[in-house]
């Protein structure tokens, strides 16, 4: 048992509710493979077989079914006893930057755990993940995608999602076709990076027609204005659209499919320190999946979260 990690063991919880690697793989955000020969690493540690597997199928053994509930208990124990450190730790706050969407509740789900600093720089996507990267923030609320996570040495979270939604001149209100929108892209490729990376596989995906700007109207008064100036609805952007809808433009939900943004909390894949676990533990769990895996729903396949095919 000297060798069993806490980590190995939540490892065995996920493809013990799971029933399937793959599925437990994504969901722990780790490489099939690694995850696959965790588990026989912890099979040899504990001296026995958790799992019966062949290419259809995995089931608990006898020893692994009745070792998950004992597993889930310690598990349990170290949880509290980390969110318990942390109230006791004299450390310096955890550090959390974000695009324009934070939790609503993020400061009393996270005041039993830990000090948390809401850094004032609100930065795009891309910006705020790069600094996680090189430390200087320790979490981050952002959009981001595998290749990013994979390329800069994070994990990630799913915090948030938004349903996509199309505005338009009135009075029509009815849903509408994502082939029958259209979908801004910016040439400022720095403030808007990760939004036109979004947006050209929005085009792509789903039909919506591409449409090029360069006054930075993706959001805000000058958005408006595209939309007023054009014949389809127009894709709102859920990363900085503060500005309420005026009065001669109406809201028209997106179907055929349904687009749905994410919102990660990320972190850097080595990091350790109980403080910034315990607050991505406060902040991620029981999250769900936010309807993004719903029937008709639809997300860049570079999300971090979305279905493989």
């Amino acid at each position: 048992m000297a060798g069993v990690e806490l980590r190995q063991l939540r490892y065995f919880v996920a493809v013990a509710e799971e029933l399937n690697f793959g599925r437990a793989a994504e969901r722990l955000l780790i490489a099939g493979p690694s995850l696959s020969q965790q588990i026989k690493v912890l099979e040899r540690d504990l001296g026995v077989r958790l799992f019966d597997r062949d290419r259809r199928s995995v089931s608990l053994t006898p020893a692994g079914a009745a070792l998950l509930p004992h597993t889930r208990a310690l598990l349990e124990r170290a949880d509290d006893l980390r969110r318990r450190a942390g109230r006791l730790s004299g450390s310096r706050a955890v550090r959390v930057g974000y695009v324009n969407w934070l939790p609503p509740d993020l400061a009393s789900r996270t005041a039993a755990v830990a000090r948390v600093h809401v850094d004032a720089w609100v930065a795009p996507s891309h910006t705020q993940a790069a600094r996680v990267a090189d430390g200087s923030l320790d979490l981050a609320v952002c959009w981001v995608r595998t290749e990013d996570l994979e390329r800069l040495g994070l994990r990630a979270e799913l915090i948030g999602a938004d349903r996509v939604h199309a505005v338009a001149k009135g009075p029509d209100t009815a849903d509408v076709r994502a082939s029958d929108t259209d979908v801004l892209i910016d040439d400022d490729v720095t403030a808007w990076a990760s939004w036109n990376v979004y947006a050209e596989d929005v085009a792509r995906s789903t039909g919506s027609r591409p449409v090029r700007i360069s006054d930075g109207g993706v959001t805000g008064p000058a958005f408006f204005d595209h939309v007023r100036r054009g014949s389809r609805p127009v894709l709102n952007c859920p990363k900085g659209q503060t500005t309420s809808l005026p009065p001669d433009l109406v809201r028209r939900e997106v179907v055929a499919p349904r687009i749905h943004w994410t919102w990660s909390l990320v972190r850097r894949a080595d990091e350790d320190r109980d403080g910034v676990l315990a607050v991505v533990d406060a902040l991620c769990h029981g999250v769900g999946d936010l309807g993004i895996h719903a029937t008709g729903s639809w997300l860049p396949a570079g999300d971090p979260f979305a279905s493989p095919e």
